[in-house]
């Protein structure tokens, strides 16, 4: 199982955006050296806790400050953009970052996003996918690429500019080829757009604010798409994402990772409760449909979702959610703001140099959560 990264990031709304933004270089940075595989970014518009606005601008500043990790979008809002723009810029970031680099995608589900660029009462999920469809044309077709698929908003030609002899009406094409891998973020249980990324060999990406049982029900429908694309489905192409917080010390840990008022997991989902309740989206923190609203406390979600603990507590938090989830091919470690930096830093180091080869070697060895795992 490989180690990854997702970084909203969430910060509390009183901090300096300068000083955020390099503390989100600065994991991202601190990642690479602990060889994380990647690191996905996101971006919203209008949220001045989540203060990356665009996330290829942000990760560019990267590129040359890592050496070995994935940079991924995390993702670009379709529905925000035209998917020209889209196509040209992830192409060229894939050539500055010399194929490392990963495209992660959504329609942008930010109200306020919506609101400020006029499109808040239209269907986004729709442009996405509209966009998604023009993007891969553009890399797959030669100038002037004539694209006018049906029920597509987006029509794209530079029949009529197209001069080959100057390069004029010729868009880059990326730097893998045939393309970046593409990866969704699903945020849904029983999403219906992962069976669509299994049939176009896109990659899932489970939200780390979804309750374990609504996770494993993601590689069921990824795996069915893949199966009526006539291809086996491979559980090393699937991410699961996580709250988590390692400390040397166990109450530390607990503290620090789920119940002190500062706590950065704490701040998170406060956040995100609201939202929810705002959005009327319940649903994903519910363990089943019928469950009263009362009982999406607080604390409730902190309990669900936050992985929090020693090495070996972590560990075995880990391997209790594969139990639920099943097999999967890359943990995705949330990044958040760092209250105290030292903290933030050790537990990343933990995650990396012990909790990780522990998970992996449980695996290998075939054990479950209620068996010891050396050390």
């Amino acid at each position: 199982m490989k180690l990854g990264m997702f970084m909203m990031p969430v910060h509390p709304l009183h901090r300096n955006p300068t000083e955020t933004l390099r503390e989100d270089r600065e994991a991202i940075i601190l990642a690479d050296q602990l060889g994380f595989h990647d690191v996905f970014v996101g971006e919203h518009l209008s949220d001045k806790a989540e203060n990356i606005t665009s996330s290829l601008i942000f990760l560019a500043t990267l590129i040359h400050s890592t050496q070995q990790i994935k940079l991924a979008s995390g993702t670009c809002n379709l529905s925000q953009i035209h998917p020209t723009i889209i196509a040209a810029q992830a192409a060229m970031f894939d050539h500055l970052a010399e194929g490392r680099f990963i495209l992660g995608v959504s329609p942008g589900a930010l109200n306020s996003d919506a609101e400020a660029i006029g499109i808040l009462g239209q269907f986004r999920t729709k442009m996405f996918a509209e966009a998604i469809d023009v993007i891969l044309a553009i890399w797959e077709r030669e100038a002037p690429y004539d694209i006018d698929l049906p029920d597509n908003r987006f029509k794209v030609t530079t029949r009529e500019s197209l001069a080959a002899e100057l390069g004029v009406g010729i868009m880059p094409k990326p730097f893998q080829r045939p393309r970046p891998e593409i990866v969704g973020t699903v945020v849904a249980p029983y999403s219906k757009g992962v069976i669509a990324m299994g049939e176009r060999d896109f990659h899932p990406l489970s939200a780390n604010f979804l309750l374990p049982q609504w996770v494993k029900t993601h590689w069921d429908n990824y795996a069915q798409g893949k199966q009526q694309a006539g291809v086996n489905a491979d559980v090393a192409d699937w991410r699961v994402a996580r709250n988590i917080f390692v400390a040397d010390d166990e109450h530390v840990a607990q503290a620090y990772g789920r119940d002190d008022a500062a706590s950065p997991n704490r701040f998170y989902y406060k956040q995100m409760l609201a939202k929810v309740a705002k959005a009327e989206r319940y649903g994903v923190f519910k363990e089943r449909q019928d469950q009263p609203e009362s009982e999406i406390t607080l604390d409730y979600v902190l309990d669900k979702l936050c992985i929090c603990g020693t090495v070996s507590q972590v560990v075995d938090q880990i391997l209790a959610l594969r139990d639920v989830t099943g097999d999967f091919g890359e943990l995705v470690y949330a990044g958040m703001d760092w209250v105290d930096p030292v903290l933030g830093k050790r537990s990343m180091q933990l995650m990396a140099e012990q909790v990780m080869p522990r998970v992996n070697a449980a695996i290998a060895a075939g054990r479950t959560r209620s068996e010891p795992v050396a050390a």
